[in-house]
């Protein structure tokens, strides 16, 4: 895994260009202390399967440029409303509305803190 202050930057980042591309909802979660999974989760909502399209695209071009390859390849997110990235000390959750409140991970991770952050677009 990255130093935990490369994990929080890659988490930062990836939420500011996620909500730079209109993502709804996006929010960092520390699991610092809460689990070994991971450090960071980013979770966002789409607006649609071609807008989480798009932000896929745009995520893997950030993740590129931040030095980050994915652990996982994924393939037709776009079918399943749900994205998972996993960069191992930062999972990265791109959903539809519908499987965001269903899945609700928010509250099934509700012991890790919540990081704060300003989007450019703010």
């Amino acid at each position: 895994m990255a130093g935990p202050a490369r994990s929080r930057e890659t988490a930062l980042t990836v939420a500011r260009l996620l909500d730079d591309h209109k993502a709804a909802g996006t929010v960092v979660l520390d699991l610092a202390g809460v689990s070994t999974l991971a450090d960071f989760f980013v979770i966002a909502t789409a607006r649609s399967s071609a807008h989480l399209a798009g932000l896929a695209r745009e995520l893997t071009g950030a993740l590129h440029a931040l030095g980050r390859r994915p652990l996982n390849a994924h393939k037709r997110a776009e079918a399943s409303g749900w994205l998972l990235v996993d960069c191992g000390d930062v999972v990265i959750h791109l959903m539809e509305r519908e499987q965001r409140e269903f899945y609700d991970l928010e509250r099934l991770w509700f012991r890790a803190g919540t990081v704060p952050y300003s989007s450019k677009s703010s």
